[in-house]
């Protein structure tokens, strides 16, 4: 981007500026030390002929005094004038790095947030562009029919729930985005793993997908281990990848959870029998509006690829840590893992 190479451009001068003017005055200041200190050192030639009161020894020592002043002011002179050339040489190529290394995560960000207005504008874009289409066309149809103009309703209502969808999907990475840290409290793992299997059970039981829990959901034999965060957040988080499990796993499958706890964290991992995602995928599912190539199709999965976005937000708000295991055509594992509340202080 122009804007960054001119900035940082600037920023370099204005750091060698700095180190110029730095190195200046202490050159300055050295020289004025050095020379005093060498015409007190020459001083005391004077005084020893003085007290000899001969004037013609006086003189000569006071002329090799002067000679030897000048000579050792211009010598520094030339010393510091030389250090100064270093020292620009050095401020220019420090300041060069130094301003690209404060500028480079700037520009990242900046691009990152282009990237994600320019693939918001096209996901809005998209359901409004067929909604006009569909009444355009609708409106020229002078022989539309009750049956018809019904059509076009549930149609519109459609694209109007998926804007809903992405509206809410943005707005929550919004206000994570400028999420600022709270007072926890604690949360029972379990708790939350059970919510979030009574909000999806309904969209498994459509598809006809079993969930398994290890230790077994409801017998009261989950680990009763507990971590410092938002309940509502944490819900959320396994909603995300329950549903995601269900979105891409074969009707008559299953999707297991299995919770496991040592003396600091605790881990919970959600595998399903999917069909899986490709190694080059991989690095890119938790960015925003990423989605695999199986993905892409709407007619086969709605999203619009901000779920395990906000899913990693609410993972790194808590100081937790989340990776996905996958190979194509053989299902994902997703691993999320957070310290122990026992472990904060």
């Amino acid at each position: 981007m122009n804007i960054f190479k001119n900035a940082h451009t600037k920023l370099a001068l204005f750091y060698m500026m700095v180190a110029m003017l730095v190195s200046v005055t202490f050159s300055v200041a050295i020289f004025n030390i050095s020379t005093n200190e060498i015409d007190q050192g020459l001083g005391k030639q004077n005084r020893i002929a003085m007290q000899m009161r001969d004037n013609s020894i006086f003189d000569q020592i006071e002329n090799i005094r002067q000679s030897q002043l000048d000579e050792s002011s211009a010598r520094i002179k030339w010393n510091l004038f030389y250090f100064n050339i270093l020292i620009l040489i050095l401020s220019s190529i420090a300041g060069y790095f130094l301003a690209k290394k404060t500028l480079d995560p700037i520009e990242e960000a900046m691009e990152a947030q282009n990237r994600f207005t320019a693939d918001a504008s096209h996901e809005l874009r998209t359901p409004l562009t067929a909604m006009r289409t569909e009444i355009e066309v609708a409106i020229r149809d002078k022989k539309m029919n009750l049956l018809e103009a019904r059509e076009l309703l549930n149609s519109n209502l459609e694209e109007i729930s998926k804007l809903e969808v992405l509206s809410s999907a943005l707005l929550k990475l919004a206000k994570n985005d400028g999420q600022i840290a709270k007072e926890f409290s604690k949360v029972v793992v379990s708790d939350v793993i059970i919510e979030a299997y009574e909000k999806v059970e309904s969209l498994a039981r459509e598809k006809e997908i079993k969930i398994e829990c290890h230790p077994e959901l409801g017998s009261g034999s989950l680990p009763n281990v507990s971590i410092l965060g938002d309940r509502q957040s944490l819900t959320e988080l396994f909603v995300i990848l329950l549903d995601n499990a269900i979105k891409y796993s074969p009707k008559n499958s299953k999707i297991k959870i299995v919770v496991l706890e040592d003396s600091k964290d605790v881990s919970i991992k959600i595998s399903d029998s999917g069909i899986g995602i490709k190694a080059s995928d991989l690095p890119h599912i938790f960015d925003r509006f990423y989605r695999a190539d199986h993905s892409r199709n709407k007619d086969k999965v709605d999203g619009y690829g901000l779920g395990l976005s906000i899913a990693k937000q609410i993972v790194d708000f808590h100081g937790g840590n989340i990776k996905a295991e996958s190979k194509a055509g053989k299902g994902t594992n997703f691993v999320v893992k957070f310290s122990r509340s026992e472990n904060k202080v």
